[in-house]
């Protein structure tokens, strides 16, 4: 068993480093492994500014971005005892994008912006819950559905949104909203935030094997609950509001891949969160290089790719019977 968990790991941060070299070497215009290393080292001032000033920043905000997803869809997972919970079925990505692009149209920048997403994917978890509460409480099944609905009305208001925007704008908006990496310049607060999260919650991963078989289980052996449930509420706001305000709405990364990491190492989060946010960060990383790519000198919006993959990726692992928390 810990052979195989050592393997599982070194595998995994050879496929980030492998997809961080490539993400840096490959774009609109090629550099060979000389050009990269003379770029890094700032010998080759042509090579500097496409590494260093273009490809950097946007290569780290996609690792980040896709390692926040990856913890928000896991924390989402436990707290529901759902494999169909992420941020994106929930509709926390929805109301974030709601909030940022209304703050967006009022003029607001920067901070204002990231401040408003959080407040918008708080606001929606909030809705989420009260709206699921019925008699007896909460059930997975009812908060899923309800944030599906949620969802929905999410992705209208957005569309009315973009409807009300600037014909000059509209495109750009259209593309961060599918996940759009292209304006990433300063990746250090989401990475800030990425180291943060993943030093944060591994301790509490035992906590999270408790939670994930019931909430009455828990209880019976200590665990607290009650402050748990309300700590993974506001981390995956905080975490899914950061990540849509650095890179757009990216779906499907929070949905596939903890089902990926648990089919290589198991339901212990001690070893699921880790991997969870190193495979999640490559996923965007290769989505990415894809989008600059696949059609260069045209670029393709991150989250269409991320979809389009993960569609099937997620039906393979249903049809068998895979998907379990």
């Amino acid at each position: 068993m810990p052979t195989r968990i050592t393997t599982t790991y070194c595998l995994l941060l050879i496929a980030a480093l492998g997809a961080f070299a490539l993400s840096l070497a490959n774009g609109s215009v090629g550099l060979s492994p000389g050009q990269l290393w003379h770029g890094l080292m700032g010998e080759d001032s042509l090579a500097r500014a496409v590494v260093l000033e273009l490809r950097l920043p946007r290569t780290l905000t996609a690792f980040a971005a896709g390692g926040l997803l990856a913890i928000a869809g896991v924390l989402m997972q436990v707290l529901l005892r759902n494999p169909l919970a992420d941020p994106f079925v929930m509709g926390i990505s929805g109301g974030a994008a709601v909030a940022a692009l209304s703050a967006m149209l009022v003029g607001l920048t920067g901070l204002l912006v990231d401040v408003s997403a959080t407040l918008g994917a708080l606001a929606t978890t909030l809705i989420v819950f009260a709206l699921a509460r019925g008699e007896g409480g909460w059930t997975p099944t009812r908060l899923l559905l309800t944030g599906i609905v949620m969802a929905a009305g999410a992705g209208a208001v957005v569309s009315v949104l973009l409807a009300m925007g600037n014909d000059t704008e509209l495109r750009g908006m259209l593309f961060w909203l599918m996940g759009d990496l292209s304006t990433s310049s300063n990746p250090w607060p989401l990475l800030v935030l990425f180291a943060i999260a993943v030093v944060v919650l591994f301790p509490l991963a035992r906590h999270l094997n408790v939670l994930s078989r019931g909430e009455l289980q828990a209880q019976m052996l200590g665990a607290p609950v009650r402050a748990m449930r309300i700590a993974i509420f506001i981390a995956s706001s905080i975490l899914t509001a950061a990540t849509v305000t650095s890179a757009g709405t990216i779906g499907f990364v929070g949905l596939v891949t903890p089902h990926l990491v648990r089919l290589m190492l198991g339901a212990d989060h001690r070893l699921v969160l880790p991997a969870a946010a190193l495979l999640g960060g490559t996923l965007v990383m290769i989505a990415d290089l894809c989008a600059r790519t696949l059609f260069a000198p045209r670029q393709l919006p991150v989250g269409a790719l991320t979809a389009i993959a993960g569609v099937p990726l997620f039906l393979i692992l249903m049809r068998r019977g895979k998907t379990v928390p």
